[in-house]
């Protein structure tokens, strides 16, 4: 996010907040739809200070961020060692991809309804539609990782003696580690979207829910605290993974 740049970035963001106050000040839009800046910041106070029916701010970011933990940690455990695999062996690929070809293009919240009546209403049923939502990219970014590792490397990791469990630790893994990170970032973004969209749909808690709650009530003041909130959680998610990157792969982008 901060490049050499972030200068332009900040500019354009303050730019934005001015033309929000801008027209609001000049009572351009209904307060109803759009409100100021000053409203916004005013409800988030509030939220932060008193909380939202019944449970503080920090609970309802605790019970979207652990749903969050534990299905992208279901997501890491299993999409990682698969696609390593099916990437190296076509027929694992031939074996897998199918059943995650079919799957893929479905809009997560069209098997919701299965998962809910599978799992029940609870976080069983959200962590799970979670996991399915960050899985295939995942999987797909790390098999085509694999699949792009130069023949004549990993033929001379063999001719060296390596195989099995050190060909992977020691040549496949980290030569695909750059694919891996830039699947775990869509993996993620694709997991966050999710989870609010899950959290709409059947929740008592989490920043999704009270977004939708206030929506109920015409609080436009507190659903754009709560999506600011929500998309400035997403950035700092973002920014983490990015900084693992350039802390685990300092080779990115070069001929290794």
């Amino acid at each position: 996010m901060f490049t050499r740049h972030w200068r332009i970035s900040v500019a354009a963001v303050a730019a934005a907040v001015i033309l929000w106050w801008g027209l609001t000040a000049l009572a351009w839009i209904n307060p109803l739809f759009v409100p100021a800046p000053a409203s916004v910041w005013k409800a988030f106070l509030e939220i932060a200070r008193e909380g939202y029916k019944g449970s503080s701010l920090l609970s309802h970011i605790g019970a979207s961020l652990a749903r969050l933990g534990t299905a992208f940690a279901i997501v890491l455990a299993t999409a990682i060692p698969l696609g390593l695999v099916s990437g190296y062996s076509a027929r694992i690929r031939a074996l897998a991809e199918p059943f995650i070809e079919f799957y893929r293009p479905l809009p997560p919240l069209a098997y919701y309804t299965l998962l809910v009546l599978w799992l029940g209403i609870g976080d069983a049923s959200k962590i799970a539609l979670l996991a399915l939502a960050g899985f295939a990219p995942l999987y797909i970014a790390v098999a085509a990782g694999v699949a792009r590792i130069p023949q004549d490397r990993i033929n001379g990791a063999r001719s060296l003696g390596a195989s099995g469990g050190r060909l992977f630790a020691h040549v496949i893994l980290p030569s695909c580690l750059p694919d891996i990170f830039t699947g775990v970032r869509t993996a993620l973004g694709m997991t966050y979207t999710t989870l609010v969209a899950a959290e709409m749909v059947a929740a008592e808690s989490g920043l999704g829910w009270m977004v939708l709650d206030a929506s109920k009530f015409l609080r436009s003041d507190v659903i754009f605290a709560g999506i600011i909130l929500m998309g400035i959680i997403a950035v700092l998610l973002d920014a983490s993974i990015r900084w693992l990157e350039r802390a685990w792969v300092p080779w990115i982008g070069k001929d290794v």
